[in-house]
């Protein structure tokens, strides 16, 4: 099976949102038995919590499924089970590259690249933008789970 995790600094509003709108896709498409998803952060900030209340709002109103989630930072096995590392901002990138082993540090990409763009899905945390996440995501997401199939 193929392993996505998407990352973002605090995985309560990017990397969740990102994590469930892949799994709808991915369900619809028929791939469950073909492609796992999750989502991580590079901090530990907000280890533990749930999604963000604008996250989970803006889901709902997608009709996106809604899984049960806590923030967990990224660990070095993640690395090495993942195929893609997929970080939201530049931020996140610098950060994944330096925390990952060596090896695993092909796997790491900015999650605008799956469109050729050097782009960065903004962070809703700080301006509750959570629709425009949320198109950014839904823009971005197919073509990642395309190059996995």
């Amino acid at each position: 099976m193929k392993k996505i995790i998407f990352v973002c600094l605090g995985n309560i509003c990017r990397s969740p949102m990102a994590e469930m709108i892949a799994h709808q896709l991915i369900a619809k498409e028929g791939l469950s038995d073909q492609i796992g998803v999750e989502s991580r952060a590079t901090s530990t900030y907000e280890i533990g919590n749930e999604p963000h209340p604008g996250a989970i709002a803006e889901l709902k109103l997608r009709n996106v499924p809604i899984i049960q989630h806590q923030a967990k930072q990224i660990t070095t096995l993640d690395f090495e089970t993942a195929d893609l590392i997929i970080g939201m901002d530049k931020q996140n990138i610098i950060d994944l590259r330096r925390m990952s082993p060596s090896g695993d540090q092909n796997k790491i990409h900015l999650a605008y690249e799956s469109l050729n763009q050097d782009a960065e899905v903004q962070d809703p945390w700080y301006d509750h933008k959570f629709d425009r996440t949320y198109c950014q995501l839904a823009e971005l997401i197919p073509a990642w789970v395309n190059k996995l199939t």
